[in-house]
């Protein structure tokens, strides 16, 4: 049974204030003393020095992510561009020996450029296009992005593209005029975890305060954001309140901005496929007059699943022996 603390009895209250002087510079402290003490003597040393081996290997596996256009992206990291760059391939250059890559960025060259401490966190590509894509950069690896807006066959920066200031920000593309945005707009706009509470549509050549509103948290959640899903026969608008870092309501929103709710518990995975509606229970689900136990997969069409039927397949049920990884 939970007791509630009286907050006169909390030494340590001062430290939710996450970006407060006091809770900054206490944290601070004590990543020194930490950081001196597993650091201090000759094992560190070693282990750093034989990680970084493994590491910076040229004969590792750059592993690609394949995208419809036709290539295979890899960020890439070694001695040279401790960094890293940003590149792409075809599939038959991926299979010879020692591909060619053809460089779309080199943070390093960028870092040097700007005099930034550039640390790569992001890229979302436009589609079906594949000409354009929004790099999110932090300095240092914070938390916190700048966003850029880039042209994959300039191999540059847009000048006057969309671009954001630092902030935890989420962006996604909905078509090339527009996207959704989620980040500081000023007090009020962030969660109390610092993440965004409030979603936007933003149009370009227009200053960010003009976006329009698209959906609003509450100060208590994680964070909100939108996506746009741009497959072929199946485009669709989507708009999530991450409640906590289990739970999320999850929206399908119309042409007239209307939400309506993807009613599948909180705690599922949920992921929409063209037709499907697929559901990945963490907990079990009593629906239709059947339970389905935790890690369980059941798919249904979308469609007939908002319009209230329940008719659900089950793709895989655990047993004692086999779990869904993947």
């Amino acid at each position: 049974m939970a007791t509630q603390v009286d907050e006169g009895d909390d030494p340590y209250l001062w430290l939710e204030e996450l970006e407060g002087a006091d809770a900054v510079r206490w944290v601070r402290e004590r990543n020194l003393e930490t950081a001196a003490a597993l650091t201090d003597g000759e094992a560190f040393a070693g282990l750093r020095t034989e990680i970084r081996q493994v590491l910076d290997a040229d004969d590792r596996i750059p592993y690609p992510g394949w995208r419809a256009d036709g290539f295979y992206y890899n960020f890439w990291t070694d001695t040279v561009h401790p960094r890293g760059v940003w590149r792409r391939t075809t599939l038959d250059q991926y299979r010879q020996p020692a591909p060619e890559w053809d460089v779309l960025l080199d943070l390093d060259a960028l870092a040097a450029k700007e005099g930034e401490n550039w640390v790569w966190q992001q890229v979302t590509v436009l589609r079906p296009g594949y000409r354009r894509c929004l790099i999110s950069l932090s300095r240092g690896g914070a938390d916190a992005v700048v966003v850029r807006e880039f042209d994959l066959v300039r191999r540059d920066f847009v000048e006057d593209g969309f671009a954001l200031p630092e902030a935890k920000t989420d962006v996604c593309w909905i078509d090339a005029d527009h996207i959704f945005v989620g980040t500081d707009f000023g007090p009020g706009s962030l969660t109390s975890s610092g993440y965004p509470r409030v979603v936007k549509r933003w149009r370009r050549g227009t200053p960010l305060s003009a976006a329009a509103l698209v959906h609003e948290g509450r100060a208590d959640d994680v964070s909100v954001h939108a996506w746009h899903d741009p497959s072929p026969g199946f485009a669709r608008d989507f708009v999530a309140r991450s409640l906590d870092f289990y739970r999320v309501r999850k929206h399908l929103l119309t042409e007239a901005d209307e939400l309506v709710p993807i009613d599948v518990p909180e705690d599922a995975d949920s992921d929409v496929h063209r037709e499907w509606l697929l559901i990945r229970l963490r907990s079990a689900w009593t629906v239709g007059g059947v339970t389905h136990p935790a890690g369980t997969l059941l798919v249904t069409p979308f469609d007939a699943f908002l319009a209230g039927g329940r008719d659900l397949a089950v793709l895989f049920r655990p047993d004692d022996r086999a779990a869904l990884s993947g």
